[in-house]
């Protein structure tokens, strides 16, 4: 017996038994025969920051002996600009991720309490609900329609004590919006009965308008944002709930005491000045070409069956055989994200758009096969 299983006994059942959340980088990049460098294309990044080549986005003076605010005022004043809300709906987090895991928190018991998914969508969900103990229900997408969010099935699926609807549009990783008006017939036939949020971390590159208007009138409403994607500030971590003022009261209660550091917020606020802003949507429409282009060429390729369409960063592509396209991604150094494992998406993988000669090494690498 070794020394850790003592320990072990103390763990909550729930955790022991959680599979965690695991990324390509995780399960791709290891081995001996490991290329010395890799072409990231397997977790939706924007390959460069826009705001970093702006005078605008100048360091800031951090001060870094002392806590930083819980809230930076002048960070939520320009997130509330940003997304046209006031400033009492939302509450800056480290990345959506710790959004989610709020929710949790906040709204479910562990043992008593469910969340409804809509899979294939994106997996913090399903982990967040687990460790915290909360069963899962899944109401598929449907394939035959692009996947499409089926709203009555979902509004059928509630029972007592499902506390949690969680929709994302883009979806994670089929691409696609889901339908507005069926997201509001979710929510408004489950006001009083659920929250229904709405994770807009791919909205910028579909060049549509999110929710966020609605929650005046839609008060179980919920949005997610990140400044991980388009603004290229995925190492910084910063995320947005955007709710109704007496929700986001409740999950300030639970959230860490110091969730901004002072670097974070200093890059955050750089790209947020108006030029930084500016070089962000400048970038998600270029990267929205650039996704457009590579999913025609994909298209062309032997051993590609279907590409989706697309209104975020990244396409979903159904190969003929996705353990000979990743061993030749891998082979070309390129790491991609096989999702063959998900409901509804055997031999499918996920590929984000890159920078042309990134995406030229897709190609090139997917050819051979």
């Amino acid at each position: 017996m070794s020394d850790a299983d003592p320990i072990l006994s103390l763990v909550r059942p729930a955790v022991l038994a959680l599979k965690p959340y695991s990324s390509a980088r995780k399960e791709f990049t290891k081995g001996a025969d490991a290329p010395a460098k890799w072409t990231w294309l397997d977790a939706n990044e924007n390959p460069t920051t826009p705001a970093a080549s702006l005078p605008a986005a100048a360091a800031r003076e951090v001060v870094l002996n002392r806590y930083p605010e819980p809230q930076p005022a002048e960070l939520v004043e320009r997130l509330a600009n940003l997304y046209a809300v006031a400033p009492a709906q939302l509450l800056v987090t480290r990345g959506s991720d710790e959004g989610i895991d709020l929710l949790l928190r906040a709204f479910c018991s562990e043992g008593r309490d469910s969340i409804l998914i809509t899979p294939p969508t994106y997996g913090m969900y399903e982990v967040a609900a687990s460790i915290q103990g909360a069963r899962v229900v899944s109401v598929p997408l449907v394939r035959e329609r692009d996947f499409a969010l089926d709203a009555d099935a979902v509004i059928t699926a509630w029972q007592p004590g499902m506390k949690i609807v969680f929709l994302c549009s883009p979806n994670n990783p089929t691409g696609g919006l889901l339908d507005r008006n069926a997201i509001l017939k979710v929510a408004r036939a489950l006001t009083g009965r659920a929250i229904v949020v709405i994770d807009k971390a791919y909205i910028e590159f579909s060049g549509r308008s999110t929710l966020t208007g609605e929650i005046a009138d839609t008060p179980n409403l919920v949005v997610l944002r990140t400044l991980s994607k388009a603004y290229g500030l995925a190492g910084a971590r910063v995320g947005v709930t955007i709710g109704n003022p007496a929700l986001i009261a409740v999950l300030q209660k639970i959230i860490a005491p110091y969730p901004v550091p002072a670097p974070v917020a200093a890059a955050a606020l750089a790209a947020l000045t108006p030029e930084g802003v500016g070089a962000a949507r400048a970038s998600a429409l270029d990267l929205a070409d650039a996704r457009e282009a590579l999913g025609v060429r994909l298209a062309g390729l032997p051993c590609v069956k279907r590409v989706w369409p697309s209104d975020a960063n990244f396409l979903l592509v159904e190969v003929l055989d996705s353990k000979r396209v990743m061993a030749a991604a891998r082979a070309a150094g390129v790491v991609l994200r096989d999702r063959s494992r998900e409901p509804g998406l055997e031999n499918c993988i996920r590929i984000t758009a890159g920078t042309a000669e990134e995406n030229q090494l897709v190609v090139e690498a997917l050819s051979n096969v």
